[in-house]
C-alpha cells in the first residue's frame, strides 16, 4: 500500500498535519484579535505598505485582491496585492500583514539572496509538485526503480523550495517590524506586540508546511529504500 491507504503514511503525516491545522487556526484567531486594535498612526494597510516599501527604496504598485489573507508580493510586476481587510484596514493586523508584504518588495530591490534563490526554484518546483506522484506511482506499480527515484527527487525539489521560503518569510517580517517602528507607524508597546504576534503566527504556517513536506519526502524515500 502507498499513501493514504498505508497506516505507516499516517505515522509520518499526522503530527505535522496537526501542527499545520493548529498554525492555520492560530493565524486566523490572532489576525481577528488584533484586527480590533487600531494603530495610533491611523494608517490603512495600503498606506503602511507604501510607507514601508518607500523607506526600503522599493517602488511598488499596490492593488486589492480577493479573499482572506491572500496578500502577496509579485516580483515580476513589482506589485503588492492586499486583501480588502488588509488594504482598507486601519488595525494592527492590517498594518502588520501589509508591511510584511512590503518587506518582500524591499528584499527584491536589495537582491536578497534567499529571495533570488526561491524565485529561481519556482519553475522546477511547479514541475515537481505537478508530476512527482504520478512518476513515483508508475515506477512503483511497474517496478521501475529509476522512475521511483525521479519521483522522489521531484518531490525533493518542492521540499527545498519550502525550506528556502522560511528565511525569506522571517526576514520580511523582521524588516517590516523594524520599519514600522522607525517610521512611527506603530507606536505603543501594545501595537508592537500585536504586530509581532500576527507575524509570528503567520510564520508558523510556513514552518508547519515545510515540516509536512519533509515528512512526506521521508515517507516516500523510506518506500524506495525499503522499510525494513
Amino acid at each position: 500500500m502507498i499513501g493514504l491507504f498505508d497506516p505507516i503514511y499516517w505515522l509520518f503525516i499526522l503530527p505535522p498535519l496537526a501542527l499545520a491545522l493548529i498554525a492555520s487556526a492560530r493565524v486566523k484567531t490572532t489576525f481577528k484579535k488584533f484586527d480590533k486594535v487600531a494603530t495610533s498612526s491611523g494608517m490603512t494597510g495600503a498606506q503602511a505598505a507604501a510607507a514601508v516599501a518607500r523607506a526600503g527604496g522599493a517602488e511598488v504598485t499596490i492593488e486589492r485582491t480577493k479573499g482572506f489573507l491572500t496578500d502577496h508580493y509579485d516580483p515580476r510586476t513589482k506589485t503588492l496585492r492586499l486583501s480588502a481587510a488588509v488594504y482598507d484596514g486601519q488595525s494592527v493586523s492590517a498594518v502588520a500583514v501589509a508591511a510584511h508584504e512590503a518587506g518582500h518588495a524591499i528584499q527584491d530591490v536589495k537582491s536578497y539572496p534567499w529571495l533570488r534563490m526561491r524565485s529561481s526554484l519556482v519553475p522546477a518546483t511547479i514541475l515537481g509538485s505537478n508530476s512527482w506522484f504520478i512518476v513515483f506511482l508508475v515506477g512503483a506499480f511497474m517496478t521501475i526503480e529509476p522512475l521511483m527515484i525521479i519521483g522522489v527527487v521531484l518531490l525533493g525539489l518542492t521540499v527545498v523550495f519550502q525550506i528556502v521560503t522560511l528565511p525569506v518569510e522571517f526576514d520580511a517580517s523582521n524588516r517590516a517590524k523594524a520599519v514600522l517602528t522607525e517610521a512611527g507607524i506603530v507606536v505603543t508597546d501594545r501595537e508592537r506586540d500585536g504586530v509581532a504576534s500576527v507575524l509570528n503566527a503567520a510564520a508558523m504556517t510556513y514552518v508547519a508546511g515545510a515540516i509536512m513536506s519533509l515528512m512526506t519526502l521521508l515517507y516516500y524515500a523510506s518506500i524506495l529504500m525499503g522499510r525494513d
